[in-house]
């Protein structure tokens, strides 16, 4: 044995007993990349006035406002330790992993169907919405007592508006996709489709998965609006208005690269990457150098 270990144990044996001498997992004094106190305080005050977020969008958040880059991991080891991770109280649906045919451009592609919704006392309501494809950007929606063709050209009429089509000259009108129901296939909206020049495409028969995206914005929108009851129909409708603009402006996508909808539609997501990416460098950087310093 050497001299240098003998010695080692002898002191860990005077100093702590027979105990002391029990094998340590080794483990670093100092980790460089360690998140300071104050901004592990800052993260866990937040997820507190926000317990809606997920770590991952508490992560995006405070990257964000703060202008300090904390990982996803890092949060939720955070709120881990503080016991505020909470299982959701719904199922998620998995689909595949990837659409087939991607859209390349806002406005290629419109994604529409039916929802429906009760009011206590009214009976039935229809939420008719037109979803772009490529930034899953809610344009329009409609609160209707029926679904019929009549609601669906509605619908279609004010996406238009919102998205400067009933004005602007475009080259290629967007292409409409939705299920198979009877409003779909009647003929008064394929006329009044043949009139604004929209190409028109079905899903297949039982085959729910092909307007995947509408279909989660349903699912999404129900688990947070259904947690109350309502009794009267225009508050069903602010509530849906309410959280439409939550969705499209303030809702980070995983699958859009934690952007909201507003930015991919609206043509600023790269910008905002670019920024988090040099946040996430001089944070980085910040850790490196603070390390330095208490090690110095």
């Amino acid at each position: 044995i050497p001299r240098a270990t003998f010695n080692r144990w002898y002191d860990r044996f005077l100093t702590g007993g027979i105990d002391a001498l029990e094998d340590r997992r080794p483990q670093p004094k100092r980790v460089w990349n360690r998140i300071p106190d104050e901004v592990r305080e800052k993260v866990i005050d937040l997820a507190l006035d926000q317990p809606e977020l997920s770590p991952r969008e508490l992560a995006v958040t405070f990257t964000d406002t703060r202008g300090y880059f904390v990982s996803e991991s890092s949060v939720y080891r955070l709120l881990k330790a503080q016991d505020l991770i909470t299982s959701p109280a719904f199922i998620v649906i998995k689909a595949a992993d990837e659409f087939h045919d991607k859209t390349t451009a806002p406005n290629q592609l419109w994604q529409t169907d039916f929802t429906y919704l009760k009011v206590i006392g009214w009976g039935w309501f229809y939420l008719s919405t037109i979803l772009d494809d490529y930034s899953r950007y809610i344009i329009a929606w409609k609160l209707c007592t029926t679904m019929k063709a009549g609601d669906v050209t509605d619908t279609l009429e004010l996406a238009l508006r919102a998205a400067g089509c009933d004005k602007a000259k475009v080259v290629q009108r967007p292409r409409l996709l939705s299920d198979n129901g009877p409003c779909y296939v009647a003929g008064e909206l394929a006329t009044w489709l043949n009139g604004q020049g929209m190409e028109h495409t079905r899903g297949s028969p039982c085959h729910p998965q092909t307007q995947g995206k509408i279909e989660r914005w349903h699912q999404t929108l129900k688990n947070r609006i259904l947690l109350e009851n309502y009794f009267l129909p225009g508050a069903l409708e602010a509530q849906i208005g309410t959280f439409v603009d939550h969705y499209n402006h303030r809702r980070y996508h995983e699958s859009l690269g934690n952007l909201t909808p507003a930015d991919v539609y609206f043509g600023r997501g790269q910008t905002i990457l670019q920024t988090r990416e040099r946040i996430k460098r001089e944070t980085i950087n910040q850790r490196r150098l603070l390390h330095r310093k208490n090690a110095a």
